[in-house]
């Protein structure tokens, strides 16, 4: 008897990103919410890296510099309207800036320095 019937090997085993993206928006809320700095830049990253990624793996996006830098101009102008207006989120709004400021940096160096794998089959 077969242990997973209906699977062979042409199938591809489940992605991890979804894991890390709902681990990454209630990390990134309880560092805002609490207004803890280097939480909520964390959560934030971590969401950011995971939504970029599972574009990429699902074929959504063919270039992850792109896919980053939207997703930075889009963490920035939420973490600007934080930061400037006259609500008192200055500091929760420093968070929103600094993670979008080191996913664009470290989607630069990913395009940089990773070169992408090419499997042969």
């Amino acid at each position: 008897m077969d242990e997973a019937p209906g699977l062979s090997d042409q199938y591809r085993t489940a992605s991890p990103w979804p894991v890390f993206i709902a681990l990454g928006i209630p990390i990134s809320e309880l560092g805002l919410l609490f207004d803890l700095f280097p939480l909520a830049v964390g959560g934030l990253l971590l969401f950011g890296g995971s939504v970029v990624g599972i574009l990429k793996e699902s074929g959504y996006v063919t270039s992850t510099i792109r896919a980053v830098t939207a997703l930075a101009v889009i963490f920035l102008a939420f973490g600007a309207g934080l930061a400037f207006t006259d609500i008192a989120l200055v500091t929760r709004g420093y968070a929103v800036i600094a993670a979008a400021i080191l996913l664009a940096v470290g989607g630069v160096v990913f395009e940089l320095f990773v070169r992408e794998q090419r499997q042969t089959f």
